[in-house]
């Protein structure tokens, strides 16, 4: 009998028939990375390579109890929670997570691929900051999710994002991945910038190539990526250098992606890329 080895990861998103975002995606960034993917089921997608069309969500009781039937059966290195459909499945998550205080959580919740991105609803804004963002190790999010998140708590006011971020993290949230904070050049030499604060502001703005695409789950990859290098004991302590990490998978992964159908690109999460390994024992 072999003792497993691999870090588990418990995910909590939607299903993607075509596996670019949700869950899908995470499982396959979580084994192309070294790590075993756990998951949790909160919608169901009717979706192609295009559009996704319908959402169908899960109960939140069979959240809860699909999350609480594998932690008791097995540990787990890092959570990830994705997509969510309800307020009541923000709080049957957020209770779980609480359990296991020390576990990273990398929290990335909205899908712009969805036909709101999830933004819509101020309640499940107002939920998702108050009872889910206190508790993430990282947040990822877009600056248009950052300040239509910022709605539920001021009233207008250009430009706030270090403002915006700060009531994040004095919150409790330890880092917050602001992603397109920026852009420089053109063509080929083109790129992007994303921004990492923590509590006492700016940690690091990390640039890459901007690829033109379109893809569909490039978001998702990315917080995929980083909860799998979390997840291999890089820790709260290493987040800059998982971050950096996690970013150089997402690029390459967009740069050899594939196009299945007669929509976007698909992240290939299976490029041939070495696993980074921690700088820890």
């Amino acid at each position: 009998m072999q003792i497993q080895t691999s870090p588990l990861i418990l995910t909590f998103g939607v299903s993607d028939p075509i596996g670019a975002i949700g869950i899908q995606a995470d499982l396959a960034c979580f084994s192309a990375l070294g790590c075993h993917g756990l998951s949790v089921m909160t919608g169901i997608l009717i979706a192609d390579t295009a559009r996704v069309e319908d959402l169908q969500e899960v109960d939140a009781d069979w959240v809860c109890d699909q999350a609480r039937v594998v932690l008791e059966d097995m540990p787990v290195a890092a959570f990830k929670v994705g997509a969510i459909s309800s307020i009541e499945q923000a709080s049957a998550i957020a209770e779980i997570v609480s359990d296991y205080p020390d576990v990273p959580l990398i929290l990335d919740p909205f899908l712009s691929s969805l036909p709101d991105s999830g933004l819509a609803d101020d309640d499940m804004l107002g939920a998702i900051r108050q009872i889910l963002v206190p508790q993430a190790t990282v947040l990822l999010l877009t600056q248009v999710e950052l300040a239509r998140m910022a709605e539920t708590w001021r009233e207008g006011g250009a430009d706030m994002l270090k403002e915006d971020v700060a009531e994040l993290t004095g919150m409790g949230c330890q880092y917050v991945l602001v992603k397109c904070t920026g852009s420089s050049g053109t063509g080929a030499g083109a790129q992007l910038s994303n921004t990492l604060f923590d509590e006492n502001g700016v940690v690091g703005t990390f640039n890459w190539q901007h690829l033109p695409g379109p893809f569909v789950g490039a978001g998702s990859t990315l917080s995929g990526a980083l909860a799998a290098l979390m997840a291999r004991r890089f820790g709260e302590g290493d987040a800059v250098e998982a971050i950096q990490a996690a970013q150089e998978f997402t690029v390459g992964a967009l740069a050899n992606a594939q196009r299945f159908g007669m929509g976007k690109l698909v992240p290939n999460k299976f490029f041939a890329h070495p696993i980074p390994l921690s700088s820890k024992p």
